[in-house]
């Protein structure tokens, strides 16, 4: 994964975390990242200001999106058919929520978290 500087692109850290790097979010503090290269992904949680690595921590298999709601990371399971919701502090995990399909994206709306269920043309809001 490479940190870039926003206002030209400079090449700030080259960081190797994994395999099947698939989409972040940041928190304000952190990056978070998803990887679905296993069947059983992870999600590896970096420092933004150096690209330490701060923690991994497992979610479900194939994770695919993920989402910052202010205080928690929630991330998409795709061939589980659920979301895992993560305390953004320490990357413990506060649950797992069932949305069918096959959940694929993740936003939050300030209120609410939203998933996009792709084989079965839903999408899931919490």
């Amino acid at each position: 994964m490479n940190r870039l500087r926003a206002n030209d692109a400079t090449l700030q850290s080259t960081v190797v975390i994994g395999s099947g790097l698939v989409a972040l979010a940041f928190d304000g503090e952190n990056m978070w990242v998803v990887m679905s290269g296993r069947i059983q992904g992870t999600v590896a949680k970096l420092r933004a200001s150096d690209s330490a690595l701060l923690g991994t921590f497992a979610v479900g298999a194939f994770p695919q999106g993920i989402a910052f709601d202010g205080a928690n990371i929630w991330v998409a399971n795709s061939q589980d058919g659920n979301v895992t919701k993560l305390r953004a502090s320490d990357g413990a995990s506060l649950g797992t929520f069932t949305v069918g399909g096959a959940p694929q994206e993740v936003a939050f709306d300030g209120a609410n978290i939203w998933v996009t269920n792709s084989n079965i043309g839903t999408v899931s809001r919490f």
